[in-house]
């Protein structure tokens, strides 16, 4: 039998009859199950896995029960064995999980006769450098953001592409994001947005304080450096908005294009544009 993991949003109420069904189905189908703890919370026939050693399990694949947050703590964990991911909405906006609840199973069917569409996303490989050593490292779906570390102060961030420079952003912060990132952060403070096949990051600037400082397109093969300047008190590095450590003045945020890729499974038919004009309410 071919091996399923769920991984959910925790306090959905919708849970507590989805989950339940969703089991069924699988087991009818063949399918072992295997659950986070969010998921088998509500369900105890589940045997239980930490959401980290779901890719040594080596699912088939991973159905994500909830809004696009949970997808990106998801793709952390699953990305670099390249399992794919079934996404279904149960949150609100969702760029990532634009399967509804309503269509999970028609979904599932696809997948199970191997004609669903199947999308790849690029990842970004961050590491945090002081002194020309190695701190830390991070990967993310969306984006890696220089932020202020404090209410009332600005950050002030050197940006270099492939060791050239390029500005130094007085700014609230500095939002590196990968085309799939273009319509989260980036987008509200005023990015583009990037159809997810572009081979291009977007360099963009949060509330800057010059008016000419706009947002920036880029080759995906280049390497992306924010260095720190001019503050006072610690600035803050933030991976997908989920995982992240503080930076302080000269410390260096290198970014590249991962070797890995997110692997989307998704209803056939629906394309990127149906997303934008639904999720964003285009010509409604």
């Amino acid at each position: 039998m071919k091996t399923v993991a769920i991984i959910s949003k925790p306090a959905k109420p919708e849970l507590t009859s989805v989950i339940p069904q969703l089991g069924e189905w699988l087991r009818k189908n063949d399918y072992d199950v295997l659950a986070d703890p969010e998921t088998a919370f509500y369900d105890s026939r589940y045997p239980m896995v930490q959401r980290s050693e779901i890719a040594s399990k080596k699912p088939e694949f991973v159905i994500v029960l909830g809004g696009d947050g949970t997808l990106l703590a998801a793709a952390r964990v699953v990305a670099k064995a390249g399992i794919p991911i079934l996404a279904a909405n149960l949150g609100s906006l969702g760029f990532l999980t634009d399967v509804p609840l309503s269509e999970l199973y028609v979904t599932l069917e696809a997948v199970k006769k191997k004609s669903c569409t199947r999308e790849s996303r690029s990842l970004l490989d961050c590491k945090v450098v002081r002194a020309g050593k190695t701190l830390a490292e991070f990967i993310a779906l969306n984006d890696v953001v220089v932020t202020k570390g404090t209410i009332a102060r600005m950050t002030e961030v050197d940006v270099a592409v492939n060791g050239e420079f390029v500005a130094n952003y007085k700014a609230d912060g500095v939002i590196v994001a990968t085309p799939t990132g273009s319509t989260a952060y980036s987008l509200a403070a005023g990015g583009p947005v990037l159809e997810p096949s572009v081979d291009a990051f977007v360099i963009t600037p949060v509330s800057s304080h010059a008016l000419t400082n706009r947002p920036l397109v880029v080759r995906d093969s280049v390497e992306i450096s924010m260095t720190v300047r001019g503050v006072s008190e610690e600035a803050y590095l933030t991976a997908d908005g989920q995982s992240g450590m503080p930076v302080s003045e000269g410390d260096s945020v290198l970014c590249r294009k991962s070797s890995h890729q997110v692997h989307l499974l998704r209803s056939a038919g629906r394309t990127f544009f149906d997303v934008l004009r639904t999720k964003l309410k285009w010509g409604q």
